[in-house]
């Protein structure tokens, strides 16, 4: 057998074991997550069973939905790159008057992503989830729905205030954030508000 034979083999069993370890780890991995998405369906009543997925993928689960609910405060204060004290706090309100009490997962996962920016692809999910959920509710519903995630995510931009804080100023990076957070409730997605 000549040296390419032998190369040519060591890499068919070399991608042979590692598809092997592959496939493993994404039947375990499925394993954890399809209780996840079926618990997160049940919580928030969507059925879009890869939106539900994709959710468990990124770490969504029904004790945590309610942080997803905040995302847009999330991006709004990470909109330039930094998120100050007083955006924080904006959060932090935010999330109280949405029920999250500091003890409960949802609010330690906004923890942590006040301290780091979540990957943009719990922004995609949250659009998702919001084409989903505005999908299933009324005209008036969805408008209500739309003017307190992006009213409190206005909050949360304005928070940081203009020259020597007198003045609320959002800058443009947040105002463009504030604009595609607004657009998600016009996606495609929604299949169009009922009533």
């Amino acid at each position: 057998m000549g040296a390419d034979a032998l190369e040519r083999f060591a890499r068919s069993l070399d991608a042979a074991i590692y598809r092997d370890a592959v496939d493993a780890y994404r039947d375990a991995l499925a394993a954890v997550e399809a209780p996840a998405a079926g618990a997160l369906g049940r919580a928030t009543g969507i059925d879009d069973p890869a939106l539900l997925a994709r959710l468990a993928e990124l770490g969504i689960r029904p004790e945590t939905v309610a942080a997803l609910t905040l995302i847009p405060l999330i991006e709004a204060a990470w909109a330039d790159g930094v998120m100050d004290a007083k955006e924080r706090d904006a959060v932090l309100a935010g999330a109280a008057t949405s029920g999250i009490a500091p003890e409960s997962a949802s609010y330690r996962l906004l923890e942590l992503w006040m301290i780091e920016r979540p990957a943009s692809e719990l922004v995609v999910a949250w659009r998702d989830f919001i084409g989903a959920l505005t999908g299933a509710l009324t005209e008036r519903e969805c408008a209500n729905l739309r003017k307190k995630v992006i009213g409190r995510a206005y909050a949360v931009a304005n928070a940081a205030g203009g020259l020597l804080d007198t003045t609320p100023n959002v800058s443009l990076e947040e105002r463009a954030v504030l604009e595609a957070l607004d657009d998600a409730f016009d996606t495609p997605d929604v299949r169009g508000p009922r009533g």
